[in-house]
């Protein structure tokens, strides 16, 4: 992945360039495709460090590319932002949750554009950095994750996690028997200009518990603090 490359995923030609020139005049390279065929076959030959995407594309939509870039292990980390048109509250919330790092609604200004890009790359730069020695597989009580599959099973059978709540996993079962509070677990996982709040974080914890059945007694509540991963099934 070159985080120099921006890759921008826009029908509309006039706004696609607009895009382009303001990043471009801010230092970074990009690549723009107006439908998602053409910008697959970029990222067969090179990954980006950032692609920004909007929604609503004349063929295949937005959300559709998405999931498609978060089921593969090879471009599942790579950051996101959803362009929306404004007022779509509920295509924000489904970006979001199919794993979307950030959005943006139209009309916006080329000033915002460019410093959320900033701070998107600057976060994936440290989560990578972060992520670098971390072992591929990881395990607490009867979950197993294997991160090279992007994969979590039970008892041995797999378990279909949505993007976030598999990140959300993630970060319990790398710092087992620690307390991540909610504010950690919303800005590691939904970036600090998420303004959803911290129920959000305990609604997905709710939803993953139930997806990973019996497994789910493994991830404890520590009341007025947040969650912990724990291979103690007991209280």
């Amino acid at each position: 992945m070159s985080s120099e490359w921006i890759y921008i995923v826009e029908d509309d030609e006039s706004i696609r360039e607009m895009e382009q020139y303001a990043l471009e005049n801010s230092g970074f390279k990009t690549r723009g495709f107006g439908d998602s065929r053409s910008f697959f076959t970029a990222c067969e030959e090179n990954l980006p460090g950032l692609v920004i995407l909007d929604i609503m594309l004349a063929g295949e939509n937005g959300l559709t590319i998405l999931k498609v870039l978060r089921a593969s292990p090879r471009t599942a980390l790579i950051p996101v932002m959803m362009v929306t048109a404004k007022g779509s509250e509920l295509d924000k919330v489904r970006g979001l949750d199919l794993g979307a790092d950030d959005y943006l609604a139209k009309p916006f200004g080329v000033l915002e554009l460019v410093s959320r890009a900033r701070a998107l790359l600057r976060r994936s730069e440290r989560l990578q950095r972060e992520e670098a020695p971390r072992e591929s597989g990881r395990r607490c009580g009867t979950i197993e994750m294997r991160d090279d599959r992007r994969q979590v099973l039970v008892d041995g059978s797999v378990v279909e996690l949505t993007y976030k709540e598999y990140e959300l996993l993630k970060i319990l079962l790398e710092n087992q028997e620690r307390v991540m509070t909610r504010e950690i677990l919303l800005d590691r996982i939904w970036g600090y200009q998420f303004d959803g709040g911290t129920r959000t974080v305990d609604v997905h914890i709710k939803t993953l518990r139930q997806k990973l059945g019996d497994g789910g007694a493994y991830i404890k509540t520590v009341r007025g603090l947040g969650y912990k991963a724990e291979n103690n099934i007991g209280e």
